[in-house]
């Protein structure tokens, strides 16, 4: 029999996941690559042969998206598999129609072929789009697990953009752990909440490999869901946050369109600064094509470390890459709080530096604020000099972490944090009865 002959498309993540509980371990197809895109840096590595199995002992290679054409025609590809988050859906096809014009099939690959079943239970917390408020969505399950007396672990999507086979199985306990990894600002804005609580978190690239590690110290896994990801096991409670600030979003973006249709629970966010329009219009669409989901609103309230830095102050704000770089939202929490209480944003646009720079050419819709980003230790250091390029009178982070760890400031920095509020019933304790 005449093997298949694949082509993976991915971001570091669920690419990865897909070959390894599909493709791996089957005579019946050879990868010949994958192709990256997304993440600055992720691109030219080799899926190492300590993951890629017996089949492939030199790995396999990793090659820009931008060369997805030729590598079809190079390779003879009968098919090519979509394996990533948080992409319109027209930016599906497109990419369907590069694989069709070069002669591939082209997959998407749904949860029956690609979840994996746990002993115990799974409750996952995915979203429509990124920076719909996960994170808080999270850490306020763990709270009510663990008050019910149910031994927690949180399993993170995974973010895994250095050495793959060092990072294959990931446990996080204290700080250390995260330095010992190396861990860049997007993994520790994920890490850093679920630990300061003392919840162990667990990440990495072979998914099968965690569950077990994981499941053998929880009574209850959590998904902790990223961008907008359906998840990589099989849920018994499937939570999905929406945000009607982008009411339509949630049937037009891959594969947050899923995760809208497949939800058990829906929790429409932000319903404090939405308009009482932008969430009919949400509670309509979820009407019509989840009706049978429990429906919860909720609020993401913010609090500021130190309020007094800001009024009348010329601040620079750093806000979540992820939520407004290809989260397409324009601000985040900390220009919230800066205009609220009346500090004026500085543009951070003219000084910014190297890939920072770029990052600003790619999404055009960012105002006057400085994404977070911080993929690698190069990234990270532009970080720093665009900051300290940029003429203001204090710093507003509303990252999920505390910035102050990672940069330094000639200004003063305040922190701007933000917590999940449900208004009125149901709640999230409501729809974690059955488990609790």
């Amino acid at each position: 029999m005449l093997k298949k002959r694949v082509i993976v498309m991915g971001a570091a993540g669920r690419d990865f996941h897909n070959y390894n509980v599909v493709f791996r371990d089957d005579p019946a197809y050879h990868v010949v690559a994958f192709t990256a895109t997304q993440i600055p840096g992720i691109e030219g590595r080799v899926y190492p042969p300590e993951l890629a199995g017996s089949l492939y002992p030199e790995g396999i290679p990793i090659h820009p998206e931008e060369e997805l054409f030729d590598l079809i025609r190079e390779h003879q590809v009968d098919v090519v598999v979509f394996a990533y988050s948080d992409v319109p859906h027209a930016y599906v096809m497109d990419r369907a129609a590069v694989a069709a014009s070069a002669g591939a099939d082209f997959w998407l690959m749904g949860p029956s072929a690609t979840q994996i079943e746990a002993r115990v239970p799974v409750v996952a917390v995915c979203a429509v789009r990124t920076g719909a408020g996960k994170s808080q969505t999270t850490r306020k399950v763990v709270e009510l697990l663990r008050a019910a007396g149910k031994r927690t672990v949180v399993v993170r999507h995974p973010m895994p953009y250095g050495d793959l086979a060092a990072q294959a199985v990931q446990r996080f306990a204290t700080y250390e752990d995260l330095d010992a990894a190396h861990c860049t600002i997007e993994e520790r804005e994920e890490y850093e909440p679920h630990l300061d609580r003392g919840t162990v978190v667990y990440a990495g690239v072979d998914y099968g490999a965690i569950l077990e590690r994981a499941q053998s110290e929880a009574d209850v896994i959590l998904w902790d869901g990223g961008n907008n990801d359906f998840p990589f096991y099989r849920p018994d409670l499937l939570m999905v946050l929406a945000d009607p600030l982008r009411a339509g979003h949630e049937l037009c973006y891959w594969p947050g369109s899923v995760n809208t249709r497949a939800a058990h629970v829906i929790i429409i966010n932000k319903v404090d600064s939405a308009s009482a329009e932008q969430v009919t219009q949400l509670r309509s669409t979820i009407a019509k094509v989840n009706p049978e989901a429990l429906v919860i609103e909720a609020a993401s309230p913010i609090t500021v470390d130190d309020p007094s830095l800001i009024p009348g102050r010329r601040v620079l704000v750093v806000e979540d890459g992820p939520t407004v770089t290809h989260g397409d939202m324009a601000f985040g929490a900390g220009a919230v709080a800066a205009r609220k209480l009346g500090g004026e944003l500085v543009d951070p646009r003219p000084y910014a530096t190297g890939s920072i720079a770029d990052v600003f050419a790619r999404y055009p819709h960012l105002g006057a604020i400085l994404p977070a980003m911080g993929y690698g230790s190069l990234q990270l250091e532009e970080l720093q000099r665009t900051i300290d390029k940029v003429p203001c009178e204090a710093i507003v982070a509303g990252t999920p972490i505390d910035l102050r760890r990672l940069v330094k400031a000639s200004v003063p920095m305040t922190r701007v944090r933000y917590d999940l509020q449900e208004i009125g019933s149901p709640t999230l304790e409501d729809a974690l009865k059955h488990l609790l």
